[in-house]
């Protein structure tokens, strides 16, 4: 693949997805089959925001026993993180936990940072391991490859680096920013991961300098994604963010938002936190879209917003 890719596309979903959710493996499946969306329409980055009355947020949660049915922000932002990482570093970097133990039922993402061992591509995901290297210096990396390789900078274990690998077997690979096969190679190289405690937050805590220049809220109350982005439109942006409601809209995230509600933003007027309020499928047959099932129909219906091949 030629050449780097600098806009990036974002996706940020209610924790209130899991509200209606019943049992431990229907908890489990549901990240799973977002999480494949994201994989398949190359989103950078998913962001998990509570939209829970503030009264019935818990204190406190302990993190190390199953949060699926007490703190659904934690359990999904851990389901996603999991899945996202290559499969070969899950065992070193997330280790056993209650959360996890239904994941043998979640797909395979199969994304380019997710390769086979005898599989050659210019990037490669590692984790770092304890022992002596051969030259006495720097830091072991397993790469998912038949053999582990060394780096020259000295990194504590368990972490996740992101190695850019040389032509000649002989040099050492070299660390580079974990958005380098994007920026630089353009490789679609998986998705980060951010939890939010609010709607509001997902903007205001956005990574980039310049923050989101394209927001679209999704609504069935919104309009037609045809009259929004008809094909003919071009449409500049460098961070583009998609916001999706649970099963009683954005408008109820906004309702338990502090900061959205000292601003009077509220109902009606949650529109107006995007720059685009969208219905992605008028005259929809069913009642109800499930927020997974909207996540795969947005993305199909607005890929032209960011893909004009």
């Amino acid at each position: 693949m030629e050449g780097g890719r600098n806009w990036t596309l974002s996706v940020a979903i209610p924790a209130s997805i899991l509200a209606n959710v019943a049992t431990a493996d229907q908890r489990t499946a549901l990240p799973g089959r977002i999480a494949r969306a994201l994989a398949i329409f190359s989103v950078d980055e998913i962001i998990v925001f509570d939209d829970s009355p503030l009264s019935s947020r818990p204190a406190q949660t302990d993190t190390s026993v199953y949060t699926g049915d007490v703190d659904p922000c934690h359990f999904l932002t851990h389901i996603f993180s999991y899945l996202e990482a290559p499969p070969f570093m899950r065992k070193a970097l997330f280790g056993l936990h209650p959360n996890l133990r239904m994941t043998a039922m979640l797909p395979s993402l199969e994304t380019p940072h997710h390769p086979n061992p005898n599989q050659w591509i210019p990037y490669r995901e590692g984790v770092t391991v304890a022992g002596r290297t051969k030259s006495g210096g720097g830091t072991i990396v397993e790469v998912g490859m038949e053999k582990p390789v060394e780096i020259d900078e000295k990194i504590p274990p368990k972490t996740r680096v992101t190695l850019k690998m040389p032509d000649d077997e002989s040099e050492t690979p070299e660390c580079v920013h974990p958005d380098a096969p994007r920026t630089e190679g353009g490789y679609y190289w998986g998705y980060n991961v951010r939890r939010c405690a609010s709607l509001s937050a997902v903007f205001t805590e956005c990574p980039y300098e310049s923050g989101y220049d394209l927001s679209i809220g999704t609504s069935e109350r919104g309009n037609p994604a045809s009259q929004v982005f008809p094909y003919s439109k071009r449409v500049n942006f460098t961070h583009l963010l998609m916001v999706f409601g649970g099963p009683r809209g954005l408008e109820y995230a906004a309702m338990n938002d502090a900061e959205l509600d000292k601003m009077g933003i509220k109902g009606p007027r949650t529109k107006e936190l995007f720059d685009h309020w969208v219905d992605v499928l008028p005259n929809q047959g069913s009642k109800t879209i499930r927020t997974d099932e909207a996540v795969y129909i947005a993305l199909s219906t607005l890929r032209h917003v960011w893909d004009s091949s």
